[in-house]
């Protein structure tokens, strides 16, 4: 996914800046302040922290997929930022020293993981005493209809089966008792949590499509293994679905967020 995501990095960023914004006013960084950043991606939310730290400072920018780092590694020349790390790492298998970082932020990347415990448990590990995790997860599936609605679709065509509960997926942490449960079990105290609430603009359905297409990970890989009269299928139940969401010619698909705090 990482050429779709570097491609369409100012559409995302645009669309869900203020689910990084919230996490890294609640992360409270401070310049000087070393920060880790787990399944960064293309890397906004971490270097927009970055900026605050200042020079003085250090952002340790990491994905599991080396596209991804290179991607994010490319914006960095773009902005001129000097502070930044840039690492392949396995957020369950991490390879810093204990009490290394004063900060950790995670956009989107716990509820991927196989084990999240794990994932949690490596990040408390690294974590400098009375330090701060600060995290963002997708809600439920209702509260979500921009990807809701296209696993649906793959679902009731039979191209993929219904996501088993506690499975790695973008609703795997859905719900507000699922974080604390994983948080606190990994030996962080109770989280405080926020809703964010995002809306991705799609000037037509292709516009839409593409993105689905491009950007939406295990679900975009599934349907390009699909038939062209499947696809096709597939594409219609998904337009007749978002009809609700339509505005003027193009449409207005609403997400909500799950931000988290705890140290």
């Amino acid at each position: 996914m990482a050429d779709g995501w570097e491609r369409d990095r100012e559409f995302m960023w645009d669309a869900t800046r203020a689910v990084s914004v919230q996490m890294i006013s609640a992360l409270g960084p401070e310049p000087g302040d070393t920060i880790l950043e787990l399944a960064a991606g293309t890397g906004e939310t971490g270097f927009a922290a970055a900026a605050v730290i200042g020079p003085e400072g250090r952002l340790i920018s990491t994905d599991f997929s080396p596209e991804m780092v290179d991607a994010a590694r490319r914006r960095a020349v773009e902005l001129d930022l000097g502070n930044v790390d840039f690492r392949v790492m396995d957020a369950e298998r991490n390879d810093l020293a204990d009490g290394s970082v004063d900060g950790v932020l995670c956009r989107w990347g716990y509820m991927l993981m196989a084990d999240p415990t794990t994932a949690l448990r490596e990040t408390r590990r690294v974590l400098r005493d009375g330090k701060r995790l600060s995290f963002s997860v997708w809600g439920s599936p209702e509260r979500n209809p921009w990807a809701a609605i296209p696993a649906a679709a793959m679902v009731s065509h039979g191209h993929m089966p219904p996501p088993e509960a506690g499975a790695p997926g973008i609703f795997a942490m859905g719900e507000a008792g699922r974080i604390r449960e994983l948080v606190t079990g990994a030996g962080f105290e109770n989280p405080e949590i926020e809703e964010v609430a995002v809306e991705y603009p799609y000037n037509d359905f292709d516009a839409y499509w593409g993105f689905i297409r491009q950007l939406a990970g295990a679900l975009a890989m599934v349907i390009e293994t699909l038939s062209d009269d499947q696809r096709e299928a597939v594409r219609e139940t998904i337009r007749a679905e978002i009809e609700h969401y339509r505005a003027g010619d193009g449409y207005r698909l609403p997400g909500l967020a799950l931000n988290a705090v705890t140290s």
